[in-house]
């Protein structure tokens, strides 16, 4: 057992490592995502660590691809798309609280909520990433108007339906993990997933922090721009983009909980 969990610790670091040597993780969110594997691996071993491992890869890969196509969206955004502790925590946080959970209670509906809160994270992460692709601009749910690709709060036709394959993918994955996975239970988990997308869409649209750069006038999540201080013009204090992914993805699991 002990040659066990020393192998999937050497596998943790191993994957931490490559994350922040392709700079899809920076050195915070490397030790971060060491911090969840453990929690996950020590309590699903392997099996959790695949559907984490989906997540990661899937999300970096959608990162990665058709970057000059969103051109422009990262300066509205108050982090890139090299993910630290801060965004890693947002979006594994609440699996691994699920999955210590089971760790001390050994029932599978705790299981059931570790994948559902990772299918919500892979949900809003493929919604974010592949919704900008669209041609058009998308709505906002707050204001039901056109507004500018990458705003928080928005939604167009092509990222509402990333965000029900992103959440289907994990519900795939997690086949390795669930001997008893029946039509309902899949589609279950990946309506689960996709209502955390919805949760974290409406939160963003209402609640969460927006500014202004009084130089340029770009709307930005950043309290930072062009060199100044920008101005809150939307918001609750603390709510920032983790905040609300955070708490989309534990939305999921507990969703999940109600539904199973």
């Amino acid at each position: 057992m002990a040659a066990e969990y020393l192998f999937v610790l050497l596998f943790i670091c191993s994957i931490a490592l490559a994350g922040w040597k392709t700079s899809n993780l920076s050195s915070s969110g490397a030790v971060m995502a060491i911090m969840i594997g453990l929690a996950i691996g020590y309590s699903y071993g392997f099996e959790g660590l695949f559907i984490l491992g989906v997540f990661f890869l899937s999300s970096s890969i959608w990162s990665r691809l058709f970057k000059k196509d969103k051109l422009g969206i990262e300066a509205r955004l108050a982090k890139t798309s090299i993910r630290d502790w801060q965004q890693v925590l947002a979006n594994g946080g609440p699996a691994a609280i699920f999955a210590i959970i089971f760790s001390f209670t050994g029932n599978e509906v705790w299981t059931l909520a570790f994948i559902a809160s990772i299918s919500g994270a892979n949900a809003d992460t493929w919604a974010s990433e592949i919704g900008p692709l669209s041609q058009k601009m998308p709505f906002s749910v707050r204001s039901f108007r056109r507004v500018p690709k990458g705003t928080s709060g928005a939604i167009s036709i092509i990222g509402t339906v990333a965000a029900v394959l992103g959440a289907a993918l994990i519900s795939l994955a997690s086949l390795i993990m669930l001997n008893d996975m029946d039509s309902t239970l899949f589609f279950l988990l990946i309506l689960s997933g996709f209502l955390g997308n919805i949760l974290d869409t409406v939160l963003g649209a209402f609640i969460q922090l927006e500014y202004k750069c009084p130089v340029c006038n770009l709307r930005t999540e950043s309290p930072f721009h062009c060199g100044h201080h920008t101005e809150r013009t939307k918001g609750i204090p603390f709510v920032n983009n983790e905040f609300v992914n955070a708490m989309s993805s534990l939305f999921a699991g507990i969703l999940m909980l109600i539904l199973s």
